[in-house]
């Protein structure tokens, strides 16, 4: 199509690329909604699950945990739990985008916006 343009063909490639890993990383996002994870603390005490975009679906607390005396070590155990599924969110969310870019050079660590 654009044979014999010179550089001209390598930008409507690389735009066309471009449209192609949009696509994907449009079908990518949607897939982040689907994926859970969950994260605990305390042993399983409390546990957060959590979509791969980090959106917190859900809180579990022992009923083991409540007691009056032992509310800054609960509320403690909840932030713990929270952050482990946050973190746990961001790391399936990058595992999930690394499946669009593979095969592309792209510049090591570069993340894609979300």
């Amino acid at each position: 199509m654009l044979k014999g343009l010179g550089q001209l063909g390598d930008i409507g490639k690389l735009m066309k690329q471009a449209q192609e890993m949009q696509g994907k990383v449009e079908e990518a996002q949607e897939r982040l909604n689907t994926i859970e994870v969950e994260g605990q603390s305390g042993g399983g005490l409390v546990t957060a699950r959590a979509t791969a975009k980090g959106e917190l679906t859900s809180l579990t607390i022992s009923d083991d945990l409540f007691k009056p005396e032992e509310r800054e070590v609960v509320e403690d155990l909840i932030l713990a739990a929270i952050k482990d599924a946050q973190s746990r969110a961001s790391d399936a969310a990058q595992a999930e985008m690394a499946k669009v870019t593979e095969g592309m050079e792209l510049p090591p660590g570069m993340k894609m916006p979300f």
